[in-house]
């Protein structure tokens, strides 16, 4: 049986998709946002191992509370990493009525990446920067994955939410959500949309890292700042969600 590498897991999740969610964290990450709030989560090595039963006793537990919308998330970290023992974990999550999303940032395509597309209910895209040197700048990482990633989930017709972080002085003008409009233009099966305030509550965890954080002067953004820039998004009959 694949084995897979586990960094936590929330029970109760409430903001990755929708419904009551539990949301395995996986273990393991190509880029390195300069945001990130999970930098523990970068090394494949660390993290612990995990099976499918593992994972699936876990999230039969929260069945009673998923109702209609809710189910499993995998987030990470970036989940795409683990491409092989997701399809089949998900594979036995469908057996029991699990729904199953996937909380991706498009920063890594493999041979299992279409795959997990395929069985994924639901996408939860993380588009870091829409020009793609802003892209690398922000996350280590080329953003030809991401177009990769975003080809399958519209050949698959798969739903989608956008999501994006906005960070003081990297993209919170309205230049920038006019560019995440023309962006996403073309997205078919779009469900909801998330802008999502940058926040420093990482910042002790870089410290017990000996990490550096790299955005340690950038202030948080405020919340009437991101209902404007969440007035600017156009997307025909979508609404957004309040998330900040």
């Amino acid at each position: 049986m694949v084995k897979g590498k586990l960094h936590s897991i929330e029970t109760f999740g409430s903001v990755d998709g929708p419904g009551i969610r539990t949301v395995f964290f996986m273990q393991g990450c190509p880029a390195r946002c300069l945001y990130c709030h999970n930098p523990d989560s970068w090394k494949m090595s660390d993290g612990r191992e995990t099976d499918i039963d593992e994972l699936l006793h876990r999230a039969k537990r929260g069945m009673p509370y998923y109702g209609n919308n809710g189910g499993v998330t995998f987030s990470g970290g970036e989940p795409m990493l683990q491409g092989e023992f997701l399809i089949e974990a998900m594979k036995r999550f469908k057996e029991v009525g699990i729904n199953t999303a996937i909380d991706t940032s498009g920063t890594y395509y493999d041979k299992n990446t279409r795959g997990v597309i395929e069985q994924a209910d639901l996408l939860l895209l993380d588009i870091k920067h829409t020009d793609s040197e802003k892209f690398t700048e922000l996350t280590a990482c080329k953003q030809d994955p991401l177009f990769k990633v975003i080809e399958d989930i519209k050949e698959f017709n798969k739903p989608i939410w956008i999501r994006q972080v906005i960070v003081p002085g990297i993209n919170d003008s309205k230049e920038y959500i006019e560019s995440l409009n023309e962006f996403i233009k073309d997205f078919k099966t779009v469900e909801n949309i998330e802008l999502l305030g940058y926040h420093k509550m990482a910042i002790d965890k870089y410290k017990k890292l000996g990490m550096e954080y790299k955005l340690d002067g950038v202030p948080e953004m405020g919340k009437e700042v991101m209902e404007e820039l969440r007035a600017l998004v156009r997307f025909p009959g979508k609404e957004m969600k309040k998330a900040c």
